[in-house]
């Protein structure tokens, strides 16, 4: 008994250091995981963004910058097209250095690169947040104020850890460098988060949840605003943390921790890349014309009726020229409602029908249009049909019970 006694003795000291090795690098790869589903996401963000409004610049279609970003191109006004133009390329050049930044690889081998690389991430904190902070609230973006000022904290928080980063680096305390790096990619990484928790709710609501798709305001969205850079900046000190003090146990509590977030953001980032990533780089290789932003400006200066006439004669004499895919009727529908011109979406959406008449989504839409100017019977029947059409649409029947109470 005393033989076995001292057995176990002599096996405790032995196995606590491999249990906190284990742990260490269970802590280390979950990290590592996090990391690379994240920059991959930021990646593949830059290069939609680089090729969206890069290629549509580089054939003159500015008005194409509207369909994504409020504002995006305005004629007769230079200097706010300049500072949305700035805030873009900021955006693609924060993005891409951030990630090289972080990457031990490039610190070990390329120090020097690293050192200048630094530098640009820095200044283009600054350049993209004073960007962002005019075109929100001068230049005007979607969102009430609530959103504004989530934003906003987002863009002070950049700039100020843009600020401890530098100040610590030239200090030389490395250590407290890397973590404010580290702070500085979760906030400037916060465009990505908000896209993504954004279209993974929709997805798994089967409809937009707690926020109106037209005003694009509601309480999921100001929560969002908030929670896009003060949750993984809460999350970092957690980490951080367990990396200084927590045992073995809580390195594995931290490590399944990330490891969960990490499928839920790479299933957000997956969502919003098949939503609206790879769809914006798909239209930015497009070489034909887009139909919907012809017809825009058709309306604009000649009104709804010669639109219509001119989707008929473009479709019947260039058919291959232009792009008359089903998206290109139905995002004009919405950009109208949005600007509460509802006979006129109306109108388009009608014209989507006669074009794919076997479309759920066509009528979905047209219900939508229906229901916001006021016109409940028609709303009705064209949810109805929507439902026809796709048996499975929940967005058709949790509209249909709410319009049929």
């Amino acid at each position: 008994m005393s033989t076995h006694a001292a057995v176990l003795v002599t096996d405790i000291p032995q196995a606590k250091p491999s249990h906190r090795k284990l742990a260490n690098r269970t802590l280390n790869a979950a990290a590592t995981f996090w990391f690379v589903v994240a920059v991959l996401g930021q990646l593949l963000f830059a290069f939609s963004i680089a090729a969206f409004y890069g290629l549509a610049a580089a054939r003159g279609n500015w008005q194409l910058w509207n369909r994504v970003m409020t504002h995006g191109h305005i004629a007769g006004q230079p200097v706010g097209n300049l500072v949305v133009a700035i805030h873009l390329v900021s955006a693609v050049i924060i993005l891409l250095s951030g990630a090289l930044q972080l990457t031990p690889q490039v610190l070990r081998r390329a120090p020097m690169f690293h050192r200048w690389n630094g530098r640009v991430y820095m200044v283009t904190a600054f350049s993209v947040s004073l960007a962002g902070l005019y075109l929100m609230w001068v230049r005007g973006s979607t969102g009430d104020l609530s959103q504004h000022i989530g934003q906003s904290l987002d863009a002070v928080l950049i700039m100020a850890c843009a600020v401890m980063a530098l100040r610590t680096a030239l200090a030389r305390n490395f250590k407290i460098h890397r973590r404010w790096a580290l702070r500085l990619f979760l906030v400037v990484s916060a465009s990505l988060f908000i896209r993504a928790g954004v279209f993974l709710a929709t997805i798994i609501n089967q409809g937009p949840f707690g926020y109106d798709p037209v005003t694009l305001t509601g309480p999921f969205l100001t929560f969002i605003a908030f929670a896009q850079s003060l949750f993984p900046l809460a999350v970092l000190e957690i980490y951080l943390r367990t990396q200084d003090r927590a045992g073995a146990a809580g390195r594995f509590a931290m490590a399944a921790g990330l490891f969960v977030l990490t499928i839920v953001m790479g299933a957000g980032v997956l969502t919003v890349s098949a939503a609206s990533f790879l769809p914006s780089i798909k239209i930015a290789f497009d070489s034909r014309k887009p139909i919907g932003q012809t017809l825009s400006d058709t309306i604009a200066t000649g009104g709804i009726d010669q639109a219509i006439a001119q989707y008929h004669q473009l479709k019947a004499a260039v058919p291959a020229e232009y792009n008359f895919d089903e998206e290109q009727l139905n995002n004009l529908g919405y950009e109208l409602i949005r600007a509460k011109k509802f006979d006129q979406a109306i109108l388009i959406f009608q014209l989507n029908i006669e074009a794919y008449p076997q479309s759920a989504n066509v009528y979905d839409s047209l219900g939508e249009g229906y229901m916001d100017a006021g016109d409940k019977p028609q709303a009705i029947a064209n949810y109805q049909r929507s439902l026809q059409l796709n048996p499975k649409s929940s967005g058709a029947v949790k509209m249909l019970r709410l319009l049929q109470k």
